[in-house]
Order: structure tokens, then sequence, then C-alpha cells
């Protein structure tokens, strides 16, 4: 189950402070005053803070492909109109009066198009726990792709970071975070970032698409494909193009097989006494007993002998030796 998070107490400069004479006379005071004093304190932490775009560094690991997008410009446009609905979280920086994104980035993003303030919760989290609130918000919010959570488990786990964490932060278990990983370590540099998230686009798709990639250079099939589609064509069909095209040029490229030429071959009459079949392998002659038994008995009884002269032949006539 996934660590609570939500709840710790808040560590930031202003709560941290040396408490004020009358804050200290408070905690002296027991009983249903002392649990009043607590509450306060409580809700304080859990205020929404308006804070200035430009105090919020946009840190730590990006779990989205695409921020500078379409769905940035309408979230502007709805937060313009409607207001900003829901908070982003963030948390201290090293610096005074700065602070590090934790989740919403998106908003943000958006907030940062049209000016104004950005409603915020401030909370005091580690590493790890800022991490595991980042992934389990983006769950609840909107969705993940199959292909960013990838590329997210991926960076997580290069920086070091405990299977634990990087299983509640995307609420997998450790299979699903394999599943993730080994898709993601087929497909060769760069090709995500042509496609996009692809939202709908699932592991057993990208595994179809990355199993291509020892018949075709995706890369490069990828921009041809890319570049010939119109500039605001949605992600997912982006994939399927691509993947439509690396298909066709795998089967293209596969080599036919070669089943050999066959002749037949016929006597002075117009008879079929057999066929001759050539292929890069091998070389055969077939004699059909239902359509001469008496020649086929006869050549069966002689065949050895028969391959043998006519590879003395062929050794004398190109003076290979004995």
């Amino acid at each position: 189950m996934a660590r609570n998070i939500f709840n710790q107490p808040p560590k930031d400069e202003k709560e941290s402070a040396a408490p004020s004479p009358t804050m200290q006379k408070t905690a002296k005071l027991p009983g249903s005053v002392g649990g009043l004093r607590d509450s306060l304190r409580e809700i304080t932490a859990n205020s929404i803070r308006d804070i200035e775009p430009d105090q919020i560094d946009m840190d730590g690991l990006r779990d989205r492909l695409v921020l500078e997008d379409t769905s940035i410009d309408e979230l502007a446009e709805s937060i313009r109109k409607h207001g900003q609905q829901v908070p982003i979280m963030v948390r201290p920086s090293g610096q005074p009066d700065r602070y590090r994104i934790i989740y919403g980035r998106r908003r943000l993003a958006a907030i940062r198009k049209i000016g104004g303030t950005v409603k915020a919760i401030v909370r005091t989290l580690d590493d790890d726990a800022s991490l595991i609130a980042q992934g389990q918000e983006n769950n609840l919010r909107l969705d993940p792709s199959f292909i960013e959570k990838s590329l997210f488990i991926r960076e997580m786990q290069e920086i070091g970071y405990k299977p634990g964490v990087i299983q509640d932060a995307l609420g997998l278990t450790r299979q699903g975070v394999s599943n993730h990983r080994v898709v993601i370590d087929q497909l060769p540099d760069g090709l995500v970032q042509l496609i996009g998230p692809a939202h709908g686009i699932g592991r057993r798709q990208w595994g179809d698409l990355a199993a291509l990639s020892g018949k075709v250079d995706l890369v490069n099939s990828a921009k041809e494909v890319i570049a010939a589609l119109p500039d605001d064509t949605p992600s997912p069909e982006r994939f399927q193009a691509v993947y439509s095209a690396c298909s066709h040029k795998a089967r293209a490229d596969k080599k036919p097989t070669n089943r050999g030429v066959t002749s037949v071959v016929k006597n002075e009459s117009g008879d079929t006494v057999g066929t001759l079949t050539v292929d890069q392998k091998a070389i055969a002659i077939k004699i059909a007993k239902k359509d001469n038994p008496e020649f086929g008995q006869w050549l069966e009884e002689r065949a050895e002998a028969a391959l043998l002269q006519l590879f003395d032949t062929w050794r004398n006539e190109s003076g290979s030796g004995s």
C-alpha cells in the first residue's frame, strides 16, 4: 500500500520558526485549548497559498512527454474563464521564497501563459515522498500513457530510486514495472519523442513496434512518415502511421523463399521423362514411376553408378584431379 504522504507535519521555514511568546503560553494550556491549537496548526499547514509562477522551479523528473501542446492552451483558457480550481503542490527550495514543483506541471505551464499567481499547497517532503505524491496525483487526474510511464520508470531507476518507491509512485506491481522497462529498453533512442505520448496505445502495440527494430530503421522511418503528416496529427495517429509503415517495410524487405526453378525433361517423342529442379541449395532429378515404370526401375538400379560416372566426367573435364 502506498504510504500516506499528505498528512506529514509541515517543516517549511514559517512553521519551523521559533514560536512566539503567545504561542509558548498557548502551548502550556491543557485540554481543549491545546487541541484547538493543534487544529489551527493543521488548518494552516493545509492552507492554499498564492505564489508567483517565477518563484517555482520546474525541476524533478518529467512524467509527461509534452507540456507545450494544444491541451495546455485549452487548460489555460479554462483557468482564465473559471479560475484555477485545483491547486498544485510544491515544496520549499533551498533558496528563500523559492519552491520546487511536486505535481501540477500542466497547470503551472497554463498559468504562465495567461499570467497571475498560482494556487499551491506547500509541503516539506523528501525526494521519495515527492515522487510518490507526483505519481499518485497524475494517476488520479490525467493518467500518463504507457510509454510515458515507461520513460518515467527508466529515469527513476537510473537515478537510483528503490523499487518500492517506484511501485508506490505509479501504483504498479513489481512485474508491472518490469513489463514497462522491457518495452522501453527495446525501443531506439529518439523514437518515442518523435511519436509522442500516444494515449491509448498500450504495451502490446509498443512491443510489436519494438520487435521491428531488428528489421527496420525505426527512427528514420518514423521521421519520414511523420514529416508527411499534418502538424496537428494526434500522437496516437502518428503511432499507427509509423507502425503501419514499418510493418509494411519489414514485410517488403523480407527475402522471398527460393523455391527453385523446375523444368520438365522430355524425349524426342515429347513424352515426359522426369523433372529437374534447381535452386540455390540443391539440384534434384525426379522420375515419376507411374509415368515410366520400367525406366524408373532401371534407373533405381543404376542411379548410384550413374551419379559417380557423372562426377568423374566433371572432374576430368574441369581438371580437378583425382
